[in-house]
């Protein structure tokens, strides 16, 4: 019973949801919206009886009202955006503001945006069309009250006349039913033109599809850049711990093992053996802790820079390697990073697929560019469409991560050379 009771409950309330009283949410609001954009609307008539005037060929056609227009426009954008915030709280889009200055190129500039015009053309025709519809539902609204409270006018007439005229009463019925119905059209009504006139607005006082896009990227790109950071910022923490904490450790036991190896003499044999295993993993763990920490990210890269950084990795490498970095001022960490990790990764490439007896490494800043070369004299045939995502690839994916450019040029035979362009950020 009480299941069923809860359901019925749940029905009647949906249904109460559904009653013909909802419309009337908000018309309020959308009434006087619309209200508030007859004069608004109406505000560029003057344009339209000019060219009344010049379609006629009256002789005192002057360019006054088109100028008047382009002088007003940004008035009746405020106006609109206005009620717009004040009435149903909706804030429009605005467009790309033009350049700054005073002088008469930049009004010329102003003048003759794409944003300017299509303010202008809401207003001058759009408007005029949207004032007729706005007084066709406000003169709804007006038919729709007066003829549902017809009863109340009546009533409100002379007793005699109510008595002496008593077939008032049937055509009252009427005329109020009319008046009931259009009082439940007119919230439709209302809501359909505040649609029209709120797309209408959107599309032309706000800013367009290309402006749309280029904001989009824009807002995109820097999410994109805080999320790089972010994750840099996470390796780099994760490099600190591990270097400060688990490292550390590893060590300490290395060293105490060590120790324990050299002056516990007495231990059976077997005993020393465990040791001397258990020492030489240690030792292991710490060389392999050490190669993940600084394929993480490398310490010397945040205290010495990229030029120290690239140093070391040549240095430990087989093959011969000439670095070169001439940078005017250091780049972003995140920039420095991907730099980097370009460079550890190509080389690891050279030593192990490439059969190469030297490599060279360059990098230069030029302008707000980074250019890095990394070039080999190996049998060359490297195949970046080849690479499965790994390898070659992997290193692309990085640099365009950071909308950098990535190529690779390896003929068979050799040589091969990587050039890859980053943003030189500060």
């Amino acid at each position: 019973m009480a299941c069923g009771f809860s359901v019925w409950r749940m029905q009647l309330r949906t249904r109460l949801q559904l009653m013909p009283g909802r419309p009337f949410r908000g018309a309020g609001h959308r009434t006087a919206l619309v209200a508030a954009g007859v004069p608004l609307h109406l505000a560029v008539i003057p344009l339209w009886l000019w060219l009344a005037g010049a379609l006629a060929g009256a002789p005192a056609v002057t360019p006054l009202p088109v100028l008047l227009t382009l002088a007003v426009t940004p008035l009746l954008n405020v106006g609109q955006r206005r009620r717009y915030r004040a009435l149903i709280g909706k804030d429009l889009p605005r467009p790309a503001a033009p350049g700054p200055g005073r002088t008469w190129t930049s009004a010329l500039r102003r003048l003759t945006t794409r944003a300017l015009w299509r303010q202008t053309c809401y207003h001058a025709v759009a408007g005029p069309l949207l004032a007729v519809l706005d007084l066709a539902v406000l003169a709804v609204w007006a038919a729709a009250l007066t003829a549902a409270s017809l009863y109340v006018w009546i009533w409100a007439l002379p007793p005699q006349w109510r008595v002496t005229d008593l077939g008032y009463t049937t055509q009252a019925a009427y005329i109020t039913a009319g008046g009931l119905a259009l009082l439940f059209l007119a919230p439709w009504l209302t809501r359909a033109l505040v649609r029209l006139d709120t797309r209408a607005a959107e599309v032309l006082l706000g800013p367009s599809r290309t402006e749309k896009l280029a904001r989009r990227v824009a807002d995109l790109a820097e999410s994109r850049a805080g999320v790089l950071d972010a994750a840099d910022a996470e390796r780099r923490r994760i490099e600190r711990d591990l270097h400060d904490g688990a490292q550390q450790r590893l060590v300490a036991l290395a060293v105490n093992l060590g120790l324990a190896k050299a002056t516990l003499g007495d231990l059976p044999a077997d005993a020393r053996k465990v040791i001397d295993e258990a020492h030489r993993e240690a030792k292991e763990a710490i060389a392999e802790l050490n190669d993940l920490v600084r394929g993480l990210h490398p310490a010397v890269l945040e205290d010495r820079g990229l030029d120290a950084a690239l140093s070391g990795v040549a240095a430990r490498l087989p093959i011969p390697v000439r670095v070169a970095v001439d940078l005017p001022r250091r780049p972003s960490p995140t920039v420095e990073a991907v730099a980097y990790f370009v460079v550890s990764e190509a080389l690891t490439n050279v030593v192990k697929h490439a059969r190469a007896t030297r490599a060279e490494v360059t990098v230069e800043g030029t302008g707000e560019r980074m250019l890095v070369v990394v070039a080999d004299d190996g049998a060359g045939g490297a195949d970046l469409a080849a690479a499965g995502g790994t390898g070659l690839a992997g290193l692309a994916k990085r640099v365009a991560s950071v909308d950098g450019t990535f190529s690779c040029h390896s003929p068979a035979g050799g040589p091969t050379v990587i050039t890859v362009e980053l943003p030189c950020a500060p």
